[in-house]
């Protein structure tokens, strides 16, 4: 038996009149009465679809009802502390991915790193099953509702600080499908412990991990696994100092107490970029060490030139390497850049060393001569020295003479000059040359640091 409203009769027998009136007034030739029924005709079909949108807007709201029906009786006698499966004899399988916003801020000197992520989580939850509602994949949770539902107690194990979004409201969602499974992620910015070995630094590759463990559940209760996209990442991620290389997933259940807790974790290597090292470290570490070998093409007698330029190498060697290793930390074992920046600062002091012998030997054969020529009385002589040899000119005496004579100690002065000329970029090439070998392709074992 069909219901009909009085208004929606009234409005069917309106119509009917009006569409009858035309048709008469076509047959009859009536144009006017036609013309001026026209306008009646507009207002009651506004008029039905009016009543069609109304009836449109009462489905909704249908389902909508239905939707927070089926919210109320899924949350009725449902209880958040108790786990799905509790009561069986097999855990709760939870499948994790992360996908990565940014890695960044990562400190040599305290050994940590910060990652900005989504941590997404799938389960089954056989109490959440309910009828699917017509056009509804899945219901969507308000954040103040997923409070009333189970979640895992995962914990990021190797975290030093983390903090979850609350701008402009919690950034976390939670999905419920038919079945009873249900989809959780929640954005979480995180400082995570990173044990780095900078033996090789900075042409050194360090390997990072993510690591997450259940809480409270043992294994008999709860146990998380990668879901089969394990990880994803933004295709705009980029790090200054680091380019990212493999990634693995694995598997770290642990035991405490002789219980056995699940463990799930990400590791990740990162790449140095070391072309920063190049400009600002080696390059310039490089020049001072060639600029401490023009004392040796200087005249061994420019005493205050060659003691201001090995002075000034050595001080600015000192100052360089000081600040190259300023941001790392104090390990007991020896980096890259402590062999690099020592090795320099030995080819520079040894410059110095190298003036400091030869001024010695120019002055021996000097000191010799005064010894062996005193000034007396009547005598008085002059000596002159030019290209290794000396000249002798004695006044008030016998006519000037000019006696040339070897010099053995200024010779060999000089000889040490022309020596280390060559000597000291052939050391500093063979130098460089094992340096760049051994730390470009030695891989360095960790059980080795302690």
């Amino acid at each position: 038996m069909i219901h009909l409203s009085a208004k929606t009769l009234s409005t069917k027998w309106l119509h009917l009149f009006c569409i009858t009136t035309s048709l008469l007034c076509q047959v009859t030739g009536f144009k006017n009465m036609s013309t001026s029924s026209t306008p009646s005709i507009q207002f009651f079909t506004s008029l039905e679809k009016e009543n069609g949108a109304r009836s449109q807007l009462q489905s909704a709201s249908i389902h909508k009802s239905q939707r927070q029906k089926t919210l109320d009786q899924l949350l009725q006698g449902y209880d958040p502390r108790i786990p799905p499966n509790y009561e069986e004899d097999f855990p709760v399988k939870v499948l994790v991915q992360l996908h990565i916003t940014n890695i960044d801020s990562i400190s040599e000197s305290n050994m940590d790193f910060s990652i900005g992520m989504f941590l997404r989580q799938k389960w089954n939850d056989t109490r959440l099953k309910y009828t699917a509602l017509p056009r509804l994949k899945a219901l969507e949770l308000d954040s103040r509702m997923m409070d009333k539902v189970w979640v895992p107690d995962l914990f990021i194990a190797n975290e030093k600080q983390a903090h979850f979004h609350v701008v402009t409201v919690p950034n976390k969602l939670m999905h419920i499908y038919p079945e009873g499974s249900v989809h959780y992620s929640v954005r979480i910015t995180a400082t995570l412990k990173c044990s780095m070995d900078l033996r090789k630094y900075p042409l050194d590759n360090q390997t990072c991990n993510v690591i997450m463990e259940s809480y409270g559940y043992s294994t008999d209760n709860l146990v998380f696994g990668w879901n089969p996209l394990p990880v994803t990442h933004d295709n705009r991620l980029v790090q200054s100092q680091f380019q990212f290389g493999a990634m693995e997933t694995l598997r770290c259940d642990k035991a405490y107490v002789g219980v056995n807790y699940t463990c799930i974790m990400l590791q990740f290597e990162m790449v140095r970029s070391f072309g920063y090292y190049i400009i600002q470290v080696y390059i310039p570490s490089i020049l001072i060490v060639i600029l401490s070998w023009v004392s040796f093409w200087l005249d061994i007698d420019a005493v205050p030139a060659r003691i201001s330029l090995g002075l000034l190498t050595v001080l600015t060697m000192t100052t360089q390497s000081a600040g190259a290793r300023s941001a790392l930390p104090r390990v007991s074992y020896v980096k890259g850049i402590d062999v690099w920046m020592a090795a320099c600062l030995i080819f520079v002091f040894s410059a110095l060393i190298e003036f400091a012998y030869v001024n010695v030997n120019s002055r021996v054969e000097r000191r010799r001569r005064a010894s062996s020529h005193p000034a007396s009385g009547s005598m008085s002589s002059d000596m002159l020295s030019k290209n290794g040899r000396e000249i002798i000119i004695e006044k008030k005496g016998p006519p000037l003479r000019r006696l040339s004579m070897f010099t053995p100690s200024r010779e060999k002065a000089r000889t040490t000059d022309r020596f280390s000329r060559f000597a000291f970029p052939t050391s500093f090439i063979v130098f460089n040359t094992a340096y760049w070998s051994v730390y470009t392709f030695w891989t360095p074992d960790p059980s080795d640091v302690q």
